[in-house]
């Protein structure tokens, strides 16, 4: 029997005490950020600047604060002041050069790690992971999503949404990636707090994994998966906004099982990314 995922939270349940909720999530195959997913609360203005800022940031990954002001207020005739759009800037996570998950101020005493794919061929998959979190609007509030990468195949091989950008929920996926798939050589992401963080990079230990890091304020260097941000938000997330975090998690779900399995890419020689991912396994 397939359930809902509200179906899915309402069986776990904080009493019962055999099984921590995290065990119960694990049980039910139900990611704990769905179970612990909060609308996040803003006022129905802020909402829909934020849709616009996200929209044209994908258009002008280059813009800052000072030139997003001046196209809400000039171009789209918006009456608002300099620190609203700040404010939204930081909840978004925005940074100069390209959307970036709130990671541009590293945690104190925190990992950091060289570029490795400069000048790299990839050639095969598992060569080369890479991660990313961006933000979701949704009709009412909005959710933010992280997935993990292939960057030979651009299979999307892990996500997860949360209403939180907490270090736990990006570590949590990549522990399960790396339980459902062979290890990859390299693993690339930002510079933000949650991949320097004890928590995430506990999840590397034992395993021979070289990491690999963004250079500072250039969200850039992570393409791939900054072209699947573009291509998720343009054909599904702008065009059928959820109402709430159940019909998000069960859009995406079906959006990212169809550009998987179906989507044609012409890097790919016309091929989907599940099938040049398996040819080599």
């Amino acid at each position: 029997m397939n359930f809902t995922l509200a179906q899915l939270r309402a069986m776990v349940s904080p009493s019962y005490t055999k099984l921590s909720i995290n065990g119960q999530c694990e049980a039910l195959g139900l990611q704990r950020s769905s179970y612990y997913y909060v609308p996040c609360g803003e006022s129905a203005l802020n909402l829909e600047l934020m849709r616009l800022i996200d929209e044209q940031y994908l258009e002008k990954p280059f813009w800052g604060v000072p030139r997003m002001f001046d196209w809400l207020v000039l171009d789209k005739g918006c009456q608002i002041n300099y620190k609203r759009v700040e404010r939204l800037w930081g909840i978004m996570g925005l940074c100069a050069l390209g959307p970036v998950p709130n990671t541009s101020k590293p945690a104190p005493q925190a990992y950091k790690y060289p570029y490795l794919l400069k000048g790299l061929k990839i050639e095969y998959p598992n060569q080369v992971w890479a991660t990313d979190i961006t933000y979701i609007p949704m009709h009412k509030g909005f959710m933010y999503l992280t997935a993990i990468i292939d960057l030979y195949s651009r299979y999307i091989l892990n996500w997860s949404i949360s209403n939180t950008m907490e270090a736990k929920w990006c570590a949590s996926l990549l522990t399960d990636s790396l339980a459902m798939y062979p290890t990859p050589e390299i693993f690339n992401s930002d510079q933000g707090s949650q991949y320097t963080s004890d928590i995430f990079n506990s999840a590397f230990d034992d395993k021979d994994i070289k990491r690999s890091m963004d250079g500072k304020g250039r969200a850039l260097d992570n393409i791939f998966i900054e072209r699947f941000w573009r291509t998720i938000k343009y054909e599904h997330i702008y065009l059928k906004p959820a109402i709430d975090g159940n019909e998000l998690y069960d859009g995406i779900k079906v959006f990212i099982n169809d550009y998987n399995v179906n989507r044609r890419h012409e890097s790919l020689n016309k091929s989907t990314p599940y099938k040049v991912y398996q040819q080599f396994h």
